[in-house]
């Protein structure tokens, strides 16, 4: 039944234990009890698994839909784990099984079997999101109570199963017994649960509801002389219950249809009770009529709505740790929060809908709805009082113009004639003006509702978790960052958003202008919704970017971030075709960023405006969202921009003809490694093992700089660990300002220390002695994938400081390390082979030596007073994730300041009795900057250097037929195979590979081409993978020469790519501007 009422749907939504949040707005009557169902609809392809993740946020429950021939999917297992992370319950729809009968031509045995296999699948994967829970509980658990009680390490037996057998996890499975699987064919119109055959056989047979519903599923058969259900029916040769009774029926339906058999199908027909028209039941097509006997024997809408209705929780449900998840943001406990924040998680279980409740809303999506399909922009149907009411107009109207005609009939020939054309031609020209005013007045307003119509509007997508909102209502806006705890100070907890408040940050003020009921693509106004519903708000484009939380309690704390399965990768410079359309360009593209919760808009240091998206599909999307939507103008495009990393290797034993490397090569590469170093500007030294040294300009300080790659494991750990070491760099900070540290919890310092103790495991061996203690930085940006250790003697200062292990540094050192770590940040940002970031390298500064004069330049900075040196290291910190130059500019900056300073160098001049020169370079911290960068590069290049290529997993369902041209495909655009498998029971097999982002483009497009749709693969972004091949290698030998010469088999991947970004990037690229030249009189003679 459609919900045709308003009305009606605003009196369920306040029954809150009746709201199912799962998904298009319906009104079910289930039994006594009326629910009131908002229906989330989500996207399956992979790259728009961000949509998945806002969907999720809003409900309390999922439909996992699961196909009954592929089975589990890699999606499915992304959208299971989606929803595990959000705490919310799923049920299981195994849909298209009609595809097992008419085209796998399975038997209802075999059929049993396979839908056993998909669902241990899917409990599988629930299984080790759930194992991985329990076992981190128990660690937690374990770590506290080793800090409380004082046993000894001996005494204690690690039983790592016990915290798994102890808890309950049966409800957590997909079980038909349980209730929360259905059977479907949506094509056919089916679908059912067990319950369905449970009633209907217990009439039959005589057997309760409740046993049939435990054994209608499972190795259980029936015993038709004793009338009883026996268990074991593999061993004895028997049917399965689900099988004799449900499948068999199933099974004999289909092949009476499909066969056309009349007699049966009447039978049938007869024995269920229904009525089939006439016009189905001769139909030609075999499928009509299969269509209306099952619709009315198994209708799958009653199937999956009575699933929702008695499975799914309803918003009062909502479980204590969800609750406070959601309230958690970062590595911060429920317990670290205000206690007036704690307060409100009683708010948030109780749902409550009363006046003095708190109101807390979370947005989890801006979209875009053209301006037309506002409720106040659409036409209003007439009431029956003003269609009469306008006849009425008409027909006075009508009347009137026929008395008109009538009495200008018998003046026709008035006496004066001259006199009354004059009259009547001013007549006319007043007439006229009068029109044509009328004419521009409507022209105007025209385009001025033409202007509005083509305007896109913002409807925020939010769900309300306590309180009753209303139109008009003024509530706080917070953002991500905002912190109750350092904002109650300021405000009370009962402060509401229309008093004169003092600023806070991340925090600001809006009213809600129209509040709408979502019902499909339509939109219904409302005056209220109470807590537990989906709704839209109105007029919050200006103060929400993508998400946000709205509350009336400044006390309320932001929700935490969406969990995006999807990474961003693909990036697209965009630009008008016409230069004068670039402003409308800029706008479109900042709505396409409000209405798209993954795409990330850019502005480069080369003023290009860059689209980074999730994948090709979702690429096609923006651009065509962009163009048709929001900026609505013609657009050029480049070719996709290839993100790469850089890094160093271990000096290879083949070379690129998988030859070993004998001794006269080796010679052959010293020589050129000699010659390579002869390069080297002067003032620079490279030694043999790669150590570089450099002297700043003015010849103050020289560093000794040394490169390392390191292990991939610990590149990996780097890569996860991004957030902790982006805490730990702010945690550091704050000690160095002397600021209070009592907010650091215990949680964090845990996980910083296991983070330690897991570099300490992988950094072993004789050249990473004490390396750990020695991370003096990690970059780029602070918390990227690389390290930076310092090897001399007199400092000691490390990223480890917030453990508790803090050491006030005085050294001669103090003033300017904070340079050594910006110059190193900076040749992390950009590497020397084509300006792309460094990852998995290990720089160790071994030398840093400095003269008199610069000696004394750093006692005087710090006799001067500690101001500068703590402005220095705030401005360094605030590049946390600012660009490279704004690290340069922070150090001169601060070198600025200290130089004006009246006891610098002067004074240090006068008193040593030294002249010192005037620096023509500019300041020294500078000068420290750019030696330290330039001696990283050096130290880079003095090794074998590798480009990093981004790397998609690739899952392919391809039949036996297609697979060598699968194959063909992936090997041409350097793809490689890693697993081969046979989906059990059918001929379709699982391909799983690999394959650079840089040959992605084109090849799902290529594959269905090839395999004329018969194979489909999902690409999702995996890692960062070396490239085997040296980008500067130059052929020697004449096999390699024909490998790898100017017209050879194959080209050197590495150069290829990296001569390509660097042409992007208007750098220098050492190649020949005509190849393979040819005389032109010879061409004209071969005509």
């Amino acid at each position: 039944m459609v919900l045709t009422s308003v009305g009606k749907m605003a009196g369920l939504q306040k029954k809150t234990s009746g709201i199912r949040n799962i998904c298009i707005l319906a009104h079910v009557d289930h039994g006594d009890q009326e629910y009131l169902i908002n229906l989330i609809d989500s996207p399956g392809h992979v790259d728009f698994s961000s949509e998945v993740s806002t969907a999720v946020r809003l409900c309390d429950g999922c439909i996992i839909v699961v196909d009954a021939v592929e089975g589990v999917c890699p999606q499915t297992q992304a959208v299971l784990r989606q929803a595990w992370l959000e705490n919310i319950r799923p049920v299981l729809v195994i849909n298209k099984i009609d595809r097992l009968i008419v085209e796998l031509k399975l038997t209802p045995q075999e059929a049993y079997l396979h839908l056993k296999n998909i669902l241990e699948q899917i409990n599988a994967v629930t299984g080790a999101l759930f194992t991985s829970k329990v076992l981190e509980e128990r660690a937690e658990k374990e770590t506290e109570s080793e800090s409380i009680s004082d046993t000894a390490p001996g005494d204690q037996i690690y039983d790592w199963s016990a915290g798994l057998e102890d808890t309950d996890d049966s409800h957590l499975y997909f079980s038909p017994d349980h209730g929360n699987v259905v059977f479907a064919s949506a094509i056919d119109g089916w679908g059912f649960g067990i319950e369905h055959f449970a009633k209907l056989y217990s009439q039959k047979i005589g057997i309760k509801p409740a046993v049939l519903m435990r054994t209608l599923w499972g190795d259980y058969y029936l015993n038709t002389k004793a009338k009883k259900i026996m268990k074991g029916d593999q061993s004895k040769g028997k049917k399965p219950l689900f099988v004799q009774l449900v499948l068999d029926n199933i099974w004999s339906l289909y092949e009476a249809v499909m066969k056309r058999d009349k007699e049966k199908i009447e039978k049938i027909v007869t024995s269920l009770g229904l009525k089939i028209g006439a016009r189905e039941s001769r139909h030609a097509d075999p499928k009509v009529h299969l269509n209306a006997i099952c619709s009315q024997w198994l209708p799958i809408s009653d199937a999956v709505l009575s699933m929702v209705c008695n499975k799914l929780p309803s918003p009062l449900d909502i479980s204590a740790e969800r609750v406070e998840k959601l309230m958690c943001v970062g590595a911060r406990t429920f317990d670290s929060l205000p206690p007036e924040t704690q307060e409100l998680k009683s708010a948030f279980m109780k749902c409550s809908s009363e006046g003095t409740a708190p109101v807390i809303v979370f947005v989890s999506k801006m979209f875009a709805v053209d301006a037309k399909a506002l409720p106040h922009n659409k036409p209003r149907p007439l009431t029956a009082e003003e269609i009469a009411h306008r006849r009425e107009l008409a027909k006075r109207r009508h009347a009137e113009k026929l008395a008109a005609n009538q009495g200008k009939e018998p003046s026709e020939k008035p006496p004066s004639e001259n006199s009354s054309e004059i009259t009547g031609n001013t007549g006319d020209k007043k007439g006229e003006e009068q029109q044509l005013t009328g004419q521009a007045e409507i022209m105007t307003s025209k385009a001025m509702k033409q202007e509005a119509d083509n305007k896109e509007s913002f409807i925020a997508f939010a769900r309300v978790f306590s309180g009753v909102v209303q139109k008009g209502q003024k509530i706080f806006v917070l953002g991500p960052k905002y912190d109750p705890a350092k904002s109650l100070h300021k405000l009370s907890s009962q402060c509401s958003a229309t008093n004169d408040m003092p600023l806070v940050p991340h925090m600001t003020c809006c009213t809600l202008e129209n509040l709408y009921l979502l019902m499909g693509r339509e939109l219904e106004d409302l005056e209220e919704v109470p807590a537990g519903n989906v709704l839209g708000i109105g007029g919050l484009q200006d103060f929400v970017l993508k998400s946000a939380t709205l509350s009336t309690s400044p006390a309320c704390p932001p929700f935490t971030p969406l969990n995006f399965e999807a990474t961003p990768i693909v990036r697209v410079a965009v630009e008008p075709k016409h230069p004068s359309d670039m402003p409308q360009l800029v706008r479109g593209m900042k709505l396409l960023n409000q209405a798209d919760p993954c795409v990330q808009v850019l502005i480069q240091e080369t003023g290009e405006h860059v689209l980074v998206t999730a994948g090709e599909v979702h690429l096609q999307r923006c651009l065509d969202d962009l163009k048709e939507r929001f900026a609505k103008v013609e657009i050029s495009v480049s070719a996709p921009i290839i993100p790469f990393r850089e890094t160093i290797t271990r000096p290879p034993k083949v070379d690129m003809v998988n030859e070993e490397i004998g001794k006269q090569q080796k010679v052959a590469v010293i020589h050129q490694t000699k010659e390579d170093q002869n390069k080297v500007p002067e003032g620079i030294q490279v030694d043999s093992d790669g150590l570089v040294t450099i002297s700043t300009p003015n010849k103050q300080a020289t560093l000794s700089v040394r490169a390392m790659p390191l292990p991939e494991e610990v590149t990996r750990l780097l890569e996860e660990n991004s957030d902790l070491i982006r805490t730990m760099e702010q945690l550091n900070t704050s000690l160095n300002e002397d600021k209070k540290t009592h907010e650091i919890n215990q949680k964090t310092l845990d996980r910083i220390k296991e983070f330690k103790q897991k570099l300490e495991q992988n950094l072993q061996g004789r050249k990473w002695r004490n390396a750990v203690d020695q991370i003096w930085s990690f970059g780029p940006r602070k918390c990227g994938p690389n390290i930076l250790l310092y090897n001399f003697e007199g400092y000691k200062r490390s990223v480890w400081q917030c453990l508790g292990n803090a050491v006030k540094e005085v050294s001669r050192y103090r003033d300017f390390d904070n340079s050594i770590v910006s110059g190193f940040q900076l040749a992390t940002l950009s590497g020397p082979m084509c300006e792309e970031p460094l990852m998995g390298v290990c720089f160790t500064v071994e030398k840093w030596e400095m003269n008199k004069v610069g000696e004394m330049l750093s006692t005087s900075s710090h006799d001067s007073g500690e101001c500068d040196a703590i402005e220095h290291k705030q401005n360094e910190d605030t590049t946390l994730t600012s660009s490279c130059t704004d690290e340069v500019c922070s150090a001169n900056e601060h070198q600025d300041s200290s130089q004006s300073d009246p006891k610098s160098p002067e004074k240090i001049s006068k008193h040593k009795g030294e002249v010192l020169l005037a620096d023509c370079y500019g300041p020294f911290s500078g000068q420290l900057i750019a030696t330290m960068k330039e001696a990283c590069r050096y130290a880079l290049q003095a090794k074998p250097q590798r480009l990093m290529a981004a790397m998609y997993t690739c899952e392919i369902m391809a039949t036996a037929e297609v697979l060598g041209r699968v194959y063909a495909v992936l090997s041409k655009r350097e793809g490689r195979v890693l697993q081969e498998e046979m989906k059990e029971g059918t001929d379709v097999f699982i391909i799983k590979a690999v394959l650079p982002v840089a040959e992605s483009f084109g090849f799902a497009d290529e594959i269905r081409k090839r395999t004329s749709g018969l194979a489909s693969p999902q690409l999702v972004f995996s890692h960062w993978e070396i490239i085997s091949s040296d980008p500067f290698w130059v052929p020697t030998t004449e096999e390699e020469y024909l490998h790898f010469g100017e017209k050879a088999d194959s080209e050197n991947q590495a150069r290829k790519y990296m001569n390509a970004v660097r042409k992007r990037k208007g750098l220098y690229v050492e190649e020949k501007i005509v190849e393979h030249a040819e005389k032109q009189r010879t061409l004209s003679r071969n005509k």
